[in-house]
């Protein structure tokens, strides 16, 4: 379903169109925007969060992978979905490279459209406290603080999120 759509947006500053595309967490422009994003997590949190990832969970049915580009094709971010239960689906590895403003929510706002269409009523994530650019991403484009989950529980330095999701028409 999501392999066929593209996703465009017109972007201010910056690039002045924006295509969102599947694309196989294995492939080297994607390892090479997590490798960014991992970096910019340990300076920020000390922990890279390549252990809260496994490609084979968005791989799957109702998951993705997914890689933004500008129209010249040069990758700029990423974001993946996965099945955390039967009807709420969990963000992983969202990034967008810092000077692409809007592209981080352009991401997120696909991700969600995906989750809608596969059946999810809820999404939720987990960041770091410390991440206060993420904390406060997450928090503008709807999501609420929720009690810690799954691996999260217990863990004083993770913050999880949930926004739930409206059936597409």
């Amino acid at each position: 379903m999501i392999a066929a759509l593209q996703y465009l947006l017109h972007l201010r500053p910056g690039p002045p169109m924006l295509m969102i595309l599947e694309q196989d967490p294995a492939s080297a422009e994607a390892e090479g925007l997590m490798s960014e994003l991992s970096a910019a997590l340990a300076r920020i949190t000390g922990d890279s969060g390549r252990s809260s990832f496994d490609p084979n969970d968005v791989r799957g049915s109702r998951a993705c992978f997914l890689v933004a580009r500008d129209e010249t094709g040069h990758a700029l971010g990423c974001g993946a979905l996965r099945p955390l239960a039967a009807d709420i689906a969990e963000v992983k590895r969202m990034y967008a490279r810092p000077e692409m403003r809007g592209v981080g929510a352009a991401i997120l706002a696909h991700l969600e459209t995906a989750a809608a269409g596969y059946g999810y009523q809820a999404i939720r994530l987990e960041t770091r406290l410390v991440n206060v650019r993420a904390v406060a991403f997450y928090q503008r484009h709807g999501y609420r603080r929720i009690p810690n989950y799954g691996r999260y529980a217990g863990r004083p330095e993770a913050v999880c999120f949930e926004k739930r999701l409206s059936r597409p028409r």
